[in-house]
């Protein structure tokens, strides 16, 4: 990405900032430097990922990681959802999954062409789900979550998730939500886990919590889900 380019599209992200916004972002997403967020609404963002789409300038964009504001990365991520086609959509987000680096970008980057193309996509998610990177594995999880828990639904799916083992705060929560929803919608599969507490404590709690906050389950199954959560014993 030649210097003109950059300095372009950096400008029109400046142009757009919004100083307490910025303020309310840090707030959201504390792993990223605040000299690293511009301050952008994400309506603005896609606005202006609307405009660049196709252009020269937002190929070249696209082949520029990595970037140094988290606004141009959600740039990125807004190109890449209407990129195609499914092999070059593919190439490009894997090219940037690496450089993902906070939860937010990582649940908005959700490529249009992906949802065509469903049965190719899993074996993908299971490399996704399989590397040591914390937001490729999120990623993986997320589209999980957005697209297998209804009509393409396989409990092996739910096995996958499972053995996802992590210390990461931003992995395990994405496995808590995942469950929450997979209970949502395939309730008595996804109970199993529960029931056979096949999750590690910390995120079969999580997945209760989040599932008795969800208004898409029953206020019955909400109780019977109350009563499997773990306690800690006094020592």
């Amino acid at each position: 990405m030649d210097n003109e380019t950059t300095c372009s599209i950096q400008d029109r992200l400046l142009s757009l900032a919004e100083p307490e916004y910025r303020e309310f972002q840090a707030k959201l997403i504390p792993n990223i430097p605040p000299d690293h967020l511009i301050g952008i609404r994400t309506p603005a963002l896609k606005k202006l990922a609307k405009e660049l789409n196709g252009t020269e300038a937002a190929i070249a964009f696209l082949d520029a990681l990595p970037h140094t504001f988290f606004d141009e990365n959600q740039l990125h991520a807004f190109l890449l959802e209407k990129c195609s086609p499914y092999d070059v959509c593919l190439k490009k987000v894997d090219r940037f999954l690496p450089y993902l680096d906070n939860w937010a970008t990582c649940d908005q980057l959700s490529p249009v062409i992906f949802k065509k193309n469903l049965e190719k996509l899993v074996p993908e998610i299971l490399r996704w789900t399989s590397s040591e990177h914390i937001y490729t594995v999120r990623f993986g999880i997320g589209m999980l979550m957005r697209y297998y828990l209804e009509d393409l639904f396989d409990p092996q799916f739910l096995e996958i998730v499972s053995r996802v083992k992590s210390q990461e705060y931003y992995v395990r929560l994405m496995v808590a939500w995942y469950f929450a929803t997979a209970l949502a919608k395939q309730y008595d599969t996804a109970l199993t886990y529960l029931e056979e507490h096949k999750l590690d404590e910390w995120t079969h709690n999580k997945t209760i919590n989040k599932a008795v906050e969800s208004y898409r389950i029953s206020e019955e199954r909400k109780n019977h889900l109350k009563t499997l959560k773990i306690r800690k014993r006094n020592p």
